[in-house]
């Protein structure tokens, strides 16, 4: 018998072995709180799902335009790939255009999560290199913009960096929340990450989704995000990848959800036909609540049919595997949304 009362609980067996706490906010393209969990206020480093943000410049600079951008790499700057062989090439495509080598990238480069790519790295003798980062995608994005901007491309890293400054504005403006209060710090790839309430960042993303229901005198903006969204879901295999969520989210609701997870145990999307938008951070920042807490918010607020949820029903109650791949338990949710 259940006696927890954690919104999510994870099983080994018949047992409870643990349980996450987590925070929810939903917010409508016109800046109203619809319906929360937890706390709705919680100041949060929203990591990579701010990532269709960092990309704007690239858009309102002409960058796209200026050296023969595609929308499918404007979707992986958008992106924390899992380092497929088709994210890596793309990466080294968008910096030949560039004129710029793999040694500009400042993302540093960790294990990609694809195995398959790691394994035949190991057995070719080759050698990690930025390309593999999940973060390149992003990195090459900000180079496009800083070169057609003619900023310094040696210091794109820095918060002072007219680029970072750029991000900040148009969060700032986006989110209606003021620049002086977003805090910064420095994320796993070097560049910064952005503090703000959980609220505003669902705020981000219900104007991601449907910017056209954001009342602003700024067409370029409004436009600038419906093409960014418009990329990432046209292609979703490059903002994560083979069998990720939010590959599979968006795949499944054929255009209709624009989502993005972050480390440290955040993930947002948002719904272009209802306008809202939702950020959750699982507060130990354990990302296995993120994927569960992310489809019973689907549900609950009435997003995607039945047969949706079925297409993604490995994600709706995970499964706690060993390493046999034996399935030994669970993971479930059991909380109820606040609506306002």
């Amino acid at each position: 018998m259940n006696h927890s009362k954690e919104p999510i609980l994870v099983y080994r067996g018949d047992y409870i072995e643990s349980t996450h706490q987590i925070h929810i906010a939903v917010m409508s393209a016109k800046g109203e709180l619809v319906a929360y969990y937890g706390d709705p206020h919680r100041l949060t480093f929203a990591r990579s799902s701010m990532k269709a943000f960092q990309a704007l410049p690239v858009v309102e600079s002409s960058a796209m335009e200026a050296y023969d951008l595609t929308e499918r790499e404007l979707s992986l700057f958008c992106a924390s790939h899992i380092g497929e062989l088709y994210h890596r090439d793309t990466v080294a495509t968008v910096l030949n255009k560039l004129d710029l080598q793999e040694s500009h990238l400042q993302c540093g480069t960790h294990i990609p999560r694809h195995q398959e790519s790691y394994e035949q790295l190991i057995q070719e003798g080759g050698n990690l290199t930025p390309l593999f980062s999940n973060c390149s995608g992003k990195h090459a994005g900000m180079l496009a913009g800083c070169k057609k901007q003619g900023f310094p491309l040696d210091t794109y890293r820095d918060v002072t960096h007219p680029y970072q400054q750029q991000i900040i504005d148009a969060i700032s403006d986006i989110s209606g929340y003021p620049k002086g209060k977003i805090a910064t710090s420095v994320d796993g790839c070097g560049v910064p990450v952005h503090r703000l309430p959980l609220d505003k960042v669902a705020l981000l993303f219900a104007r991601l989704a449907s910017p056209g229901n954001w009342d602003t005198k700024n067409e370029l903006r409004q436009h600038s995000l419906d093409r960014i969204r418009q990329a990432m879901v046209d292609y979703p295999e490059m903002v994560a990848g083979t069998k990720q969520f939010d590959t599979d989210l968006m795949r499944a609701f054929k255009g209709r959800l624009v989502a993005k997870g972050g480390a440290e145990a955040v993930h947002c999307f948002g719904d272009k036909e209802t306008g809202l938008g939702v950020a959750i951070k699982v507060e130990d920042g354990n990302a296995r609540g993120t994927r569960v807490t992310a489809m019973e918010v689907l549900h609950q607020l009435g997003i995607g049919d039945e047969s949706i949820r079925n297409e993604l029903e490995q994600y709706v109650e995970e499964a706690v595997l060993n390493a046999r791949d034996e399935k030994i338990g669970k993971i479930i949710t059991q909380f109820q949304l606040n609506f306002l």
